[in-house]
């Protein structure tokens, strides 16, 4: 079963947001503080609050897109950071999106989707990065045992998802997770094939 945007409204609604760090997640902010050019068009699907969102738009880069399919995240959103562009809140399904972007960033997102969705979001991913694109961000390297997100998964596991698909610049532990995630998340950094 797939989880509808009123299922996740409820959780936004609710604050039941338990992913939810309330800051930019320590390991994207690193990887951003070494981008030197701020143009590039970023994605981040599955925002949520979109604490990285607010800051890398903090930070001068100018073409950064929200996506959530969650009015009230969105809504969250544009509560904290009113002078965020209008246009580029995008409430929506990431299966449907259709532009292209340079990055796209992963944060809790793919663990948010239903493990037989993993192959479709490669695919989508390779979609919406333009030539040489990258996404980068995090995943759970922990198994969470659910019915609901959630969902977790192994380093082999991202490995073979990933590998046919990407140049593996950074798969691996990361180090500079927030203490409850220690040990339990892996930075990606994947340069689109």
């Amino acid at each position: 079963m797939a989880f509808s945007s009123l299922y996740w409204d409820k959780k936004y609604q609710s604050q039941q947001t338990g992913w939810d760090m309330g800051y930019a997640s320590p390991p994207i902010v690193a990887y951003f503080e070494q981008v030197e050019h701020k143009n590039k068009r970023i994605l981040i699907p599955g925002a949520g609050n979109a604490w990285e969102a607010e800051y890398l738009w903090k930070q001068g880069f100018e073409n950064v897109f929200v996506m959530d399919y969650s009015k009230e995240a969105l809504k969250n959103f544009r509560k904290r950071v009113p002078q965020f562009p209008l246009n580029q809140l995008i409430e929506a399904d990431f299966f449907q999106c259709m532009d292209t972007y340079d990055i796209v960033v992963e944060q809790t997102f793919f663990s948010s989707l239903l493990p037989e969705q993993r192959q479709a979001y490669v695919q989508k991913i390779l979609q919406l990065l333009k030539t040489n694109g990258r996404l980068i961000g995090l995943l759970f390297n922990h198994q969470f045992h659910k019915e609901y997100p959630p969902y977790g998964g192994s380093l082999a596991e991202y490995e073979k998802l990933f590998s046919p698909y990407f140049h593996i610049k950074v798969l691996k532990t990361a180090y500079n997770s927030i203490k409850p995630r220690a040990n339990r998340e892996v930075f990606l950094n994947l340069k689109k094939r």
